[in-house]
Parts: C-alpha cells; structure tokens; sequence
C-alpha cells in the first residue's frame, strides 16, 4: 500500500469519525461519539503511516 492510499484511507476515516461524533452529540449517543472519536484518531494516525512511507520511498 503506498503512502498516498494510507492518506486517503486516513482521511476518509477522519471524516466518518467526525460525523459519528456529530450526530452522537445531537442524539445524545455517547456509544456513537466514542466510537466516532477512535475512527477520527485511526485515520489521523493512517495519514501519519502515509506520511512515514511517501519519506522513506524518497529516500
């Protein structure tokens, strides 16, 4: 997988977390805003593999 997917998959993950948090916060759905967050800090940490591998591919 390059580093460019990881980033893109990262992002995509980021975003639905993001989501999840919102409407968990407007339903009151503390399970939804939980679950929200960890998909939002999973795709903050594939963009950090992405990163690391476009660095290495350079070098």
């Amino acid at each position: 997988m390059s580093g460019t997917s990881d980033k893109i998959k990262g992002l995509a993950n980021e975003a639905v977390g993001n989501i999840k948090q919102g409407v968990g916060k407007v339903t009151g759905n503390e399970s939804l805003q939980v679950k929200g967050k960890i998909q939002e800090k999973k795709g903050e940490a594939q963009q950090v593999v992405g990163d690391v591998k476009d660095a290495v591919d350079k070098h």
